[in-house]
């Protein structure tokens, strides 16, 4: 009985870490993209509108990913 309480426990503890991991990756997808549509703006000035929306695009997706992880760790708590 003991050993079903503790990997229940166990369990609770692994939603908690792919949660956590779940909500920093898409963090540091978001800080890459940005950083590296600010380098192609500062590369080629003219084209930056197209960048900027390629970008917003780009962050939209990498937001939905965030979102999805949320909603599976809710799903399985």
């Amino acid at each position: 009985m003991n050993s079903i309480i503790a990997l229940a426990g166990l369990t609770g503890n692994l939603s908690i870490l792919g949660f956590a991991v779940a909500t920093i990756s898409p963090a540091l997808g978001m800080a890459i993209v940005v950083s590296k549509a600010m380098e192609s703006t500062a590369r080629q000035p003219e084209v930056g509108n197209r960048i900027q929306l390629f970008m917003f695009v780009g962050l939209a997706f990498i937001e939905v990913l965030g979102l999805l992880g949320f909603v599976s760790y809710i799903m399985g708590v």
